[in-house]
């Protein structure tokens, strides 16, 4: 959501997103970085969002507004701040030193930003640069810019990059989100988009408009296909531990630990789906 616009920062209020994030970056021209920060920090302190997460994008550490930013975020308290263009892992401790300092709550995360090539590659050293970090957060735009990619189907110029991100953060017990759509018309295309994030592995996907809310949380939620097996599965488990059996199939197949960790996983996801709705 653009830091200065107030209007969308009141919309925010009624979107059922699982976060939302107050951009003070691309979406601020530069005459208006210092209104949208006073906004936002307004916004945040007045609440009024219900269960969602807030999170605050600041200005890149190169950047004349960055550390004005992060105090701004430190004393604002949201759950998270969102950082663009992160390099490495000791910009992510640039960072977590700057809120320490600035007197930040113990609450507010690190959401890292990966929009390069050698993020990509460092994405395992910068999941693991600071406990604040929780979640990274994929740049595609700028990581196609930066490849010299060309847009296609299926996003097979940036597949390597993508997985490498997931890999990262499942490597480090993060979360990874996926990247934006840029082309709000076209809805089919976005939720093709969803899907094939969902089948990468990531938790969830950054969006750019209130209409790409609904088919994105329906692409990441589970089927009630899905909904009825992990019941089963869990049910069937539990059944054959009670029983002494080490052996359970569900539909046929044989059920471990590791699918019913999956199971319980879907049947969160699907909670938490629902109750945002």
């Amino acid at each position: 959501m653009p830091g200065a616009n107030g209007r969308a920062l009141e919309k925010a209020k009624a979107i059922p997103a699982d976060a939302l994030i107050f951009d003070l970056e691309d979406a601020v021209a530069p005459d208006a970085k210092v209104q949208a920060r006073d906004r936002v920090v307004a916004a945040v302190a007045g609440g009024g969002y219900g269960r969602r997460e807030l999170a605050i994008r600041v200005n890149g550490l190169d950047t004349a507004w960055h550390t004005d930013d992060v105090r701004a975020v430190a004393a604002a308290g949201p759950d998270a701040v969102v950082v663009p263009k992160v390099g490495s892992a000791v910009d992510v401790q640039r960072v977590e030193a700057a809120l320490d300092a600035a007197g930040a709550p113990g609450w507010t995360q690190v959401w890292a930003m990966l929009e390069t090539p050698g993020a990509v590659l460092d994405a395992r050293e910068i999941a693991r640069a600071s406990p604040r970090l929780t979640v990274l957060v994929l740049g595609t735009n700028d990581l196609a810019k930066e490849l010299h990619a060309a847009a296609d189907e299926g996003r097979q110029s940036l597949l390597a990059g993508l997985q490498l991100c997931v890999l990262a953060a499942r490597a480090e017990g993060k979360e990874v989100l996926d990247g934006v759509y840029n082309d709000t018309g076209d809805a089919a295309g976005f939720e093709a988009e969803c899907r094939h994030g969902r089948r990468l592995g990531f938790d969830g996907k950054t969006l750019i408009h209130p209409s790409q809310v609904e088919p994105c949380n329906r692409a990441f939620a589970p089927s009630q296909d899905e909904l009825d097996r992990a019941a089963r599965i869990i049910d069937a488990f539990a059944d054959a531990r009670q029983q002494g059996r080490g052996v359970v199939t569900v539909d046929g197949r044989l059920v471990e630990s590791l699918h019913v960790d999956a199971a319980r996983r879907t049947l969160a996801r699907a909670a938490a789906i629902a109750e945002m709705g």
